[in-house]
């Protein structure tokens, strides 16, 4: 009797061990699972977001005025920076310095959202469809691998100095990197999600929209940014070239008017608001973006 009573009590314990030693496993894979948020102090932000940039900036300064000193090159060649800064006070105080850069990121963001509208159902198309794949899928490497520089001039013949031009360099420029990197999301979707998917159903339309798309998010998001780029490159080499008065001023132009002045002060202010644009836009729509794709999928704790 003592003997299974002694076996019992074995038996007993070895369940009560294996109960306490799954209930840990779970306990810890809740643990790993659960994403912590926690608000980041203003100190802590102010350290590690805004003082890197600044420190950046006020070193290209340092190096910029240290360069004019030195007279490394002739005045003429190399504004100071606070010629550079009266540029700017002066086109302020002129009430044109907005209407620069509205002129350039209206139409950059109205010829990116055509972009948008048709890159994302063409690439859906060619990263489905073999032979679309197949036939188109090289052309659009090429396209996108090509200057946007190089659309200007058949644009201008095609359609005149007018926004329309200005429309289709950006299309042509953007269209390819837009589809590209939604085929390229695509493509590293698991094959079991589209899979399950179909076994619940989700098929033509419903699996693009609800399996494909999220799935191949961060890849389209990807391909959206650097559309974006090539829709603003492409933008400023149409305004550097295509001059007329019913275009407007806009920040290429700008550049360009500027060297035909001979006045690098406005050649490096236009350079100045279009670096500051493209780090805008990246910082206020995409940056945003990428980081609530990143902590959907629990990729991002804290930044």
């Amino acid at each position: 009797m003592a003997g299974t009573d002694n076996g019992v009590d074995t038996k007993v314990d070895t369940s009560k061990s294996g109960t306490e030693d799954l209930a840990g496993l779970e306990a810890g894979l809740d643990a790993l699972d659960s994403v912590q948020v926690r608000r980041t102090p203003l100190r802590e932000t102010l350290v590690r977001k805004v003082l890197p940039p600044v420190t950046a900036v006020a070193l290209v300064l340092a190096v910029w005025q240290v360069l004019v000193w030195a007279e490394v090159v002739p005045a003429y060649k190399l504004p100071s920076p606070s010629e550079v800064w009266g540029e700017l006070r002066d086109a302020w105080l002129q009430g044109t310095l907005l209407d620069y850069i509205w002129t350039s990121v209206s139409r950059g963001l109205l010829g990116f959202l055509l972009a948008l509208a048709i890159g994302t159902p063409l690439g859906l198309i060619v990263a489905r469809v073999r032979f679309v794949r197949a036939a188109i899928g090289p052309i659009l490497s090429g396209l996108q691998s090509l200057p946007s520089v190089a659309w200007v001039p058949p644009a201008v013949l095609w359609l005149g100095l007018n926004n329309s031009m200005m429309y289709a360099v950006i299309l042509l420029g953007a269209v390819p990197s837009i589809a590209n990197g939604l085929v390229a999301g695509i493509d590293q979707i698991p094959p079991l999600f589209l899979r399950a998917g179909r076994t619940l159903g989700a098929t033509g339309l419903r699996e693009a929209r609800h399996v494909v798309m999220p799935a191949a998010l961060p890849g389209y998001l990807a391909g959206l940014k650097q559309g974006w780029a090539f829709s603003w490159r492409s933008l400023m080499a149409a305004e550097i070239i295509a001059s007329s008065p019913d275009l407007g001023v806009g920040l290429g132009q700008l550049l360009e008017n500027g060297r035909n002045n001979s006045s690098m002060s406005q050649v490096f202010l236009a350079i100045f608001l279009i670096l500051l644009v493209g780090i805008a836009i990246d910082l206020l729509i995409f940056s945003p973006l990428e980081r609530r794709v990143l902590r959907g999928r629990g990729l991002l704790v804290t930044r």
